[in-house]
């Protein structure tokens, strides 16, 4: 007999598609209005393992890329990896992927800054956003100023040393494996952790995911943006104006959640927050039926 949690990883089909120049390797469910799940960091596109199926069953077509720089997606010819570009990716997914008005947007970590972006640049793509672990721009200055969300941010100032390649590399990336532990204390992150070393061991990648904390400085969103991606840099600082479902866990060690209690009073209007209990940092692996629950109800109302 085949158990149902085996029968959903079948129904969860791999591919490529092109767009914004990049070739990125997709996981896939179902058929139907696109919603498009991005990951963050050091994660991968199986971080959406339990939520592509559910979104199959419920009628949409369950996309997950692995963002740029992240293989089996290709590494970006121009070495960009400011949060612009991957709002630019995000858009030229949806169009390369055929979505309509009627698609949804939902994104964790670099997923969910990457989500306020393109929702705010192109509102008619996406009907409703949800967001997971890190809330709206408008609540950087907070975060940055308060002593001890500094120090569980420190991750974010090494990343732009010169020997954060070395030190992150070194003994099978055990540098990741402490992140995982502090961010989600409690739960066993030992497969979504072979998924994201796995993404990030050919050459290059590594740099590409560390990138992204070099592109942007904390809460300023890069003050001088690439050219190419101007307007997805002023989008940043706009507020998406989509329905937005912004969920954090009450033991989240990156951000912590007393600093963001307000977050939806910085979305859209009829935006809402939940907190999840007794999770971290990765509730949506944690916790998936929980956190499937209150996705799955955001989008289909």
């Amino acid at each position: 007999m085949v158990s149902a949690a085996n029968q959903s990883a079948r129904n969860v089909r791999s591919g490529r598609v092109t767009a914004n120049g990049l070739e990125f390797g997709i996981l896939e469910a179902g058929s139907g209005p696109l919603a498009l799940c991005l990951h963050g960091f050091p994660d991968s596109a199986h971080t959406w393992r339990y939520l592509l199926p559910q979104l199959a069953r419920a009628g949409f077509r369950g996309v997950a890329p692995f963002t740029r720089g992240y293989a089996p997606t290709s590494l970006a010819a121009d070495g960009c990896y400011q949060l612009g570009a991957l709002v630019a990716d995000a858009i030229a997914l949806h169009d390369a992927l055929g979505g309509d008005d009627e698609a949804v947007l939902i994104g964790q970590d670099w997923g969910a800054e990457t989500g306020y972006g393109a929702a705010a640049l192109a509102p008619e793509r996406w009907r409703k956003l949800v967001t997971i672990a890190v809330p709206p721009a408008a609540l950087d200055a907070r975060i940055y100023s308060d002593y001890q969300q500094l120090k569980r941010l420190f991750y974010v100032f090494f990343m732009k040393t010169a020997r954060a390649e070395t030190v992150i590399a070194a003994d099978d990336m055990a540098f990741l494996d402490r992140l995982w532990e502090e961010w989600s204390p409690g739960y066993d992150a030992t497969e979504d952790l072979q998924n994201a070393k796995q993404c990030l061991r050919a050459a290059g990648h590594l740099s590409a995911a560390i990138g992204y904390y070099r592109a942007d400085e904390p809460g300023l969103y890069k003050n001088q943006p690439h050219d190419a991606y101007a307007a997805e840099h002023a989008a940043l600082l706009r507020t998406a104006p989509q329905p937005t479902l912004y969920l954090h866990g009450d033991r989240d060690g990156c951000i912590d959640v007393t600093l963001v209690a307000d977050a939806e009073t910085h979305l859209a209007p009829d935006s809402q927050m939940e907190v999840i209990e007794g999770v971290g940092h990765f509730l949506h692996l944690e916790r998936p039926s929980a956190a499937n629950q209150r996705i799955l109800a955001w989008i289909l109302s």
